[in-house]
C-alpha cells in the first residue's frame, strides 16, 4: 500500500465445493473440498487474476449438516505447503486457532511455509468460535472468549518474537573455516508470560518476508484490538455500505494506539459475486442455487452462524435477537442486525445466510459489480475484497476473466504483479529483525494494552 496510485487487494476464500452451500451441484462445478487438482486449478485462475492471496480457511468440528466443504476438509497448512511447489506468485494464506496451538509450532510451520514459497505465506490468527471443537483437544469445554483473546495476543507475539530471533545473515557456511552459523546473530527469546514460557530460538533461518503476513478476522472489541495491533490483513463481515464505512474508519483509527499507521492494514470485505451477462441472466443463476435448498439445512448454517436454535420460530415471522454468546460475535451482530433494518424475515435470512454465509451478495453484469466494487473501494468502506465464488472452478473463473479485466481498465486493479512476495503485493516492507532478548532473561515482547 505504499504506492502512489491505490488499487484494490483481492483474495479468494477456496472451498472446492463452492461457498455456496449448494455450488456443487451447479453444472461443471467442482464436488470436493479434498482433490488437490481441483485447488491448485483455482490458484492458476487466482494468479492469472493476478490476485494478492489465495485463502483456506479451517475448523476442528466435524458436523454433517454443515458446510460440504466443512464437513471433509484438508488440514490448511498442508494444503498451502503443497500449493507452494505449483503456484510462483499468489499469496498462500491458511487458518491455524490459537486455542489449540503452541506458538513453536505455529512460528515453524508457517516459516516453513514462507520458505517454501519464496515469502507468500499468510497465518490467519483465530480463537475458535464452535464451542464443540474443545472436545477435541482434552477439553469439556471452550475457553471464555475474552480469555481467548488474551491468550491470543500473546501467543501472537511470541510467534513474531520467534520470528525475530535470526538475522538475515546468521548463516555463514564458511567451507574454508567449516563455520556454520554465527551465534552472535541469533539469539533466544526466553519469553516468560502469562499463558506461555518458551525459550527458543527457532530452529530454522530468518522467513524471507521477515514475518509471514497475519490476517485477523474477528468483529469483537477484543479481535478488532488485536487486529489493529498485529494484523496486515483483515477479512470483514459487511452488508451495508455505510455501516461499513463506520466500521473501516473505527478499525483504521485504533491503529494509532499502537504506532501504526492505516496503510499498514488492508481491510477486505468477503463478498459473492454472481456474474451474468445480464442482470436478469445473473440473477437466474441465484435463484437456480437457491432453490437447492431446503429450510431446515439453511436453519442449520443460521444457527451455526448466530449462535441459537431458531428451528421454533415461524419462517415468515421477525428474526429474534441472538442471546450472548461465547461463540464467534461478529456474524450474529451483523446478520442481526441487517434482518432488523431490512424487516427480513427468518426464510430471507436463511437465503442470505445460505447464499453466502452471511457474506455480502452482488448480483448483476460485470460492469454493475465492477461499479459496485469501486464505490465502496473509493467510498472509505475497502481496501480490496475476499471473493467468495458460489462454485469452482466456472465463478470463479467468471470473475477472473469478465469483473478484473473492467477493474484493470479502470486503474483499479493491478495488470501484472510488481515483485514477487505477498508483502510485495500488499505494499508492506519487508520485517527487519527487531527481537533482542533482555539480560533478565526476560522477552522483550511487549504487553498489549488492556481491551474495555
Amino acid at each position: 500500500m505504499s504506492s502512489t496510485i491505490r488499487q484494490m487487494h483481492m483474495g479468494v476464500f477456496v472451498l472446492g465445493t463452492g461457498n455456496h452451500t449448494a455450488g456443487w451441484r451447479f453444472e461443471g462445478a467442482a464436488t470436493s473440498h479434498m482433490q488437490l487438482p481441483v485447488i491448485q486449478e483455482i490458484a492458476r485462475i487466482a494468479e492469472r487474476g493476478k490476485f494478492d492471496l489465495l485463502f483456506i480457511s479451517d475448523a476442528m468440528v466435524m458436523d454433517p449438516s454443515d458446510h460440504p466443504s466443512f464437513m471433509c476438509r484438508f488440514e490448511p497448512t498442508t494444503l498451502i505447503s503443497a500449493l507452494s511447489g505449483s503456484t510462483t506468485h499468489i499469496g498462500l494464506g491458511a487458518t491455524v486457532s490459537t486455542s489449540f496451538s503452541e506458538p513453536f509450532n505455529v512460528a515453524r510451520i508457517f516459516g516453513s511455509i514462507d520458505h517454501l514459497s519464496g515469502g507468500r505465506s499468510a497465518w490467519n490468527v483465530v480463537t475458535s468460535s464452535n464451542p464443540k471443537a474443545a472436545l477435541n483437544f482434552n477439553r469439556d469445554e471452550h475457553l471464555e472468549h475474552e480469555f481467548r483473546y488474551r491468550r491470543a495476543n500473546e501467543f501472537v507475539d511470541v510467534v513474531r518474537g520467534l520470528w525475530d530471533c535470526w538475522d538475515d545473515d546468521a548463516i555463514v557456511a564458511d567451507k574454508a573455516t567449516g563455520q556454520f552459523i554465527d551465534q552472535e546473530k541469533i539469539r533466544t527469546l526466553n519469553h516468560k508470560g502469562r499463558f506461555f514460557q518458551v525459550k527458543g530460538p527457532l530452529n530454522m533461518a530468518r522467513c524471507p518476508q521477515g514475518h509471514p503476513i497475519l490476517i485477523q478476522a474477528g468483529g469483537s472489541p477484543s479481535g478488532l484490538e488485536l487486529a489493529a495491533r498485529t494484523a496486515d490483513v483483515v477479512f470483514s463481515v459487511v452488508q451495508d455500505l455505510d455501516a461499513a464505512k463506520v466500521a473501516y474508519a473505527e478499525l483504521k483509527g485504533l491503529m494509532g494506539k499502537y504506532g501504526r499507521s492505516p496503510d499498514q492494514l488492508a481491510v477486505l470485505p468477503g463478498m459473492m459475486p454472481i456474474v451474468g451477462t445480464s442482470d436478469a441472466e445473473a440473477r437466474e443463476t441465484l435463484s437456480k442455487l437457491q432453490s437447492w435448498l431446503t429450510p431446515a439445512n439453511a436453519a442449520t448454517l443460521v444457527a451455526s452462524r448466530i449462535g441459537y436454535d431458531v428451528s421454533g420460530h415461524p419462517l415468515d415471522g421477525p428474526v429474534p435477537p441472538p442471546p450472548v454468546s461465547e461463540g464467534s460475535r461478529t456474524f450474529a451482530h451483523v446478520l442481526y442486525e441487517t434482518a432488523r433494518r431490512e424487516h427480513m424475515t427468518l426464510r430471507d435470512l436463511y437465503n442470505l445466510t445460505a447464499a453466502a454465509r452471511g457474506h455480502w451478495v452482488v448480483c448483476g453484469t460485470p460492469r454493475r459489480i465492477a461499479d459496485t466494487l469501486e464505490e465502496w473501494f473509493r467510498g472509505g468502506a475497502a481496501d480490496g475484497f475476499n471473493i467468495l465464488p458460489p462454485y469452482f472452478p466456472g465463478a470463479f473463473a467468471d470473475f477472473v476473466d469478465l469483473v478484473v479485466p473492467e477493474l484493470q481498465r479502470r486503474g483499479l486493479f493491478r495488470r501484472d504483479y510488481q515483485g514477487t512476495t505477498l508483502r510485495d503485493h500488499l505494499g508492506l516492507a519487508r520485517v527487519e529483525a527487531g527481537n533482542k532478548a533482555r539480560p533478565d532473561g526476560v522477552s522483550a515482547i511487549p504487553t498489549p494494552a488492556p481491551t474495555t
